[in-house]
């Protein structure tokens, strides 16, 4: 797993990186710009919304939407791609925060639109995951949603083969969920579902309005 001091010498690279295993159609990030059209296209079935993106990285998603007028406020532990991210989004409220120890206090009793996550909770073991969603829920807006697009799979039998097919560069310090797990523990208080964009991505989406 990559520390905050890992991400900020892999800042400027990022985006090639990625870059290059999409276009190849490979682990781990076959489908990534498909996963952020995907959010981006939820996203702009409304207007005027507030966006909060947590580990927003350079800003690649949150840009396009900034740009178009949309409020964003922003989360990540790199202070290096915070700063590639602000010279795109001078206005945004980008927080410099670790999210794996809960939310800032900066956004404290804040109400959003859309909540989304690219490639950033992965970091989180699977129980974690559960609760820091659950802990999202209370900054929704009514009728607001939660978008989160990874490296995920539907089952775990998908996660397993992929897994052995890139067994070589498997990376065994993330933590990669899969959408049937994350759903059941979910579903009882909210409306679930889980679009499979490739391989192995896809986007969890959490309803807030059939929340109890």
């Amino acid at each position: 797993m990559l520390d905050s001091k890992g991400f900020d010498l892999w800042a400027d690279g990022y985006d090639k990186s990625v870059n290059l295993s999409e276009e190849n159609n490979e682990y781990p990030f076959a489908g990534y710009k498909d996963v952020l059209n995907y959010i981006y296209n939820k996203i702009k079935e409304s207007s005027n919304s507030n966006v909060l993106d947590i580990g927003f990285g350079t800003g690649i998603l949150t840009t396009q939407l900034y740009n178009e007028g949309y409020k964003i406020t922003g989360i990540d532990f790199s202070s290096n791609m915070i700063d590639i991210a602000k010279n795109k989004m001078p206005d945004a409220m980008l927080i410099n925060w670790d999210f794996s120890k809960g939310l800032p206090n900066e956004i404290t009793g804040k109400k959003y639109d859309y909540i989304i996550s690219t490639y950033a909770i992965h970091h989180l073991y699977d129980e974690e995951k559960v609760k820091f969603i659950k802990s999202l829920v209370n900054l929704l807006n009514v009728n607001g949603k939660i978008l989160i697009g990874d490296v995920s799979f539907e089952t775990r039998e998908e996660l397993d083969k992929c897994k052995e097919l890139n067994k070589e560069d498997w990376d065994n310090d993330e933590f990669y969920f899969v959408a049937n797990d994350i759903m059941n523990n979910l579903s009882d208080s909210y409306c679930c579902n889980y679009d499979k964009i490739s391989h192995c991505a896809g986007v969890l989406v959490v309803d807030c309005t059939s929340s109890t």
